[in-house]
């Protein structure tokens, strides 16, 4: 596969913007991520950017904390709930898009986000995670799956705190494969609650480094 050089994420604005344009092919996207970069569009009124802030969001799965008042309720998701990986992609990245936020106006998952991932999914390198009640989709998360490289893009839910169950099991899985730290670009207050930091950007490339990127494995196939 063809690799996009990109410039060096040192090179970011203080907005973490490091480039401006380009594309989301396929070859386009597993560079970037493979560059400590990620595409976020700001609006659909300017060009496609690509961000590498300072400081990063991470989860490092040795240090995952579950909120006490979460715990009675993964219980009762774990009777209750089916979770299941891969099985409805463009169902969850639709639901991410469509369902609305209450600390958002507008979406950032554009019709070329959409069509990007889905060919990243098709690929095997982006995963989804879903919760199912009685078959029906209640919840799920997607996010970029490269060799042992995992990051979160983003959730939704239509039933309270399913979409942190998703989470949930979606770190429990990587622990078990495993993998040391899942990327969550920035540091919500969900992720902030399952022990998510902030790390400098040049402890995160020095993390990245490490990564095996290797285009034909899928930890979600086994």
């Amino acid at each position: 596969m063809y690799k996009v050089k990109f410039p060096p994420v040192h090179m970011a604005n203080q907005d973490g913007i490091v480039a401006i344009g380009g594309d989301l092919e396929l070859s386009t996207l597993v560079s970037a991520y493979q560059q400590g970069i990620f595409p976020w569009p700001i609006s659909t009124e300017y060009p496609l950017c690509w961000f590498a802030p300072d400081p990063r969001g991470i989860i490092d799965l040795n240090e995952i904390k579950v909120p006490k008042s979460f715990k009675k309720k993964i219980n009762k998701f774990d009777r209750e709930i089916v979770i299941k990986f891969n099985q409805s992609f463009l169902e969850v990245i639709n639901n991410c898009r469509n369902i609305p936020r209450k600390d958002q106006q507008s979406t950032w998952i554009t019709d070329e986000i959409v069509n990007g991932y889905i060919n990243l999914h098709n690929h095997g390198f982006a995963y989804s995670i879903e919760a199912y009640r009685d078959e029906e989709l209640k919840a799920g998360l997607y996010g970029v799956n490269i060799g042992d490289f995992f990051s979160g893009e983003s959730m939704f839910y239509k039933e309270t705190d399913l979409s942190k169950y998703c989470l949930y099991k979606l770190l429990m899985h990587l622990k078990n494969k495993g993998v040391q730290w899942l990327d969550t670009q920035m540091v919500t207050d969900v992720v902030r609650s399952f022990g998510g930091k902030e790390i400098e950007r040049n402890e995160f490339m020095k993390l990245l480094t490490a990564k095996d990127f290797n285009l034909s494995s899928n930890m979600f196939n086994s």
